[in-house]
């Protein structure tokens, strides 16, 4: 895994403005970076990333079984009571999955690292899946990258099987976002994109616009009922939503479906070191309660794991809210002192995991991250963002990979 400095390509930007990309830049910095690009050897794709990343989301499903059969987990991950049956029903009637995105820390050697799990509304996908693909054919067009190179990206290829695989053919999506966000828009767009060329109906409607019928099914602000829906709104909001109740009965079909509560949750985190210990992509991770009941010496059922893990997490741990968006509410503790902590602490009012820190590399001075896209239950490509800050914000860098040797 190398950084290696690459000609831009000229016109690039005005070729984004054409093709709806109007976010390559974002507050005054650049967003889209391809001053340069990541190397990655064939063998560190395919065995560190993914291999790794299937097995990681097999670990999930897993993780969702075990959790939606538990009163206890499905406290701890603070799923509101009354929807419990609505998580459970949609996980054992085998409610299909269409994608989501792994954020790991790597430096070429060594397993791949889960920092989280973006499972319910992961965005970047535009850019990962399409504009990346783009650089890379021009790039190589134009010699920049060498003609044996290649690009782990086959993210919207993976997008229309996928759809094709869960949908009647014809069918109608709706696909739901927030109107005036354009990387929010960009990324229902490739959505439906991909739905398209799978043969189905795909329509656009902004969240704030859908509504009931008389008879309680959802519909668009053109009275079109929803019958499968496509949100980009997370399960944690939408299930503490007033318009929650009317969710269940309207009997539409929800992309993502409602178990993605569970992994949507950085409660995911302890729950996969709890049932798959040592595990060499995960990180020691208990809720922030849990260790500090331990400290106290009051009853947890994770006492002697806690004391197991004690050594690694007080060399470094990150302290994380279950649900957030961004890096917020992210403090970093290294040696017992606070080393980095995220500016929004927006989310800081939830319940809290602890995770023991894996510590990004650097270079030249940013700090990547990456991100390996599963659609289905496969992990079929890769996205890097990169953050001169350790902890990966919002406005953090996106950079093309390729792979040679």
């Amino acid at each position: 895994m190398q950084k290696i400095p690459l000609a831009e390509r000229p016109g690039w930007r005005e070729r984004a403005a054409e093709l709806g990309f109007t976010f390559a830049d974002m507050g005054g910095e650049p967003y889209w970076d391809e001053t340069s690009a990541y190397r990655f050897t064939l063998s560190q794709i395919e065995d560190d990333i993914e291999d790794p990343s299937t097995e990681l989301h097999g670990m999930c499903r897993e993780a969702v079984a075990h959790a939606v059969g538990s009163e206890e987990w499905l406290t701890r991950l603070e799923i509101p009571r009354a929807h419990w049956d609505f998580v459970e029903r949609a996980w054992s009637n085998g409610e299909p999955e269409l994608y989501g995105r792994f954020d790991l820390a790597y430096d070429g050697s060594g397993p791949a690292k889960l920092l989280e799990y973006n499972a319910d509304t992961p965005t970047s996908l535009y850019e990962s899946a399409s504009f990346q693909w783009l650089w890379f054919e021009e790039s190589r067009d134009a010699g920049v990258l060498g003609p044996g190179t290649d690009q782990f990206n086959r993210i919207h290829e993976a997008l229309v099987e996928r759809w094709a695989a869960i949908c009647a053919p014809g069918e109608d999506v709706h696909f739901a976002a927030d109107k005036d966000n354009p990387e929010d828009y960009a990324t229902v767009e490739a959505l439906a994109w991909a739905a398209r060329e799978a043969g189905l109906g795909a329509h656009f409607t902004a969240l704030s616009d859908i509504g009931l019928t008389d008879e309680g099914q959802l519909a668009d602000d053109q009275d079109r009922v929803i019958g499968t829906l496509f949100k980009l709104y997370p399960w944690e909001d939408m299930l503490r939503d007033e318009f929650a109740p009317n969710l269940q009965p309207s009997q539409t079909r929800f992309i993502e479906p409602p178990w993605k509560a569970v992994l949507s949750n950085k409660g995911l985190l302890p729950l996969l070191w709890h049932l798959f210990p040592d595990h060499p992509n995960l990180l020691p991770a208990f809720f922030q309660a849990d260790i500090e009941a331990a400290r106290r010496g009051d009853a947890t059922p994770f006492a002697d794991a806690i004391a197991a893990a004690g050594p690694v997490l007080a060399r470094g741990h990150v302290v994380k809210p279950i649900f957030s968006r961004e890096g917020a509410g992210v403090v970093m503790v290294e040696g017992g002192r606070e080393t980095s902590r995220a500016p929004d602490d927006s989310y800081s009012h939830h319940p809290r995991v602890v995770q023991a820190l894996a510590l990004l590399p650097a270079f030249d001075g940013f700090h990547p991250v990456l991100g390996a896209w599963i659609v289905g239950e496969d992990c079929v490509g890769l996205g890097l963002r990169e953050d001169r800050a350790r902890i990966t914000h919002n406005l953090s860098r996106f950079k093309p990979h390729f792979i040679e040797g």
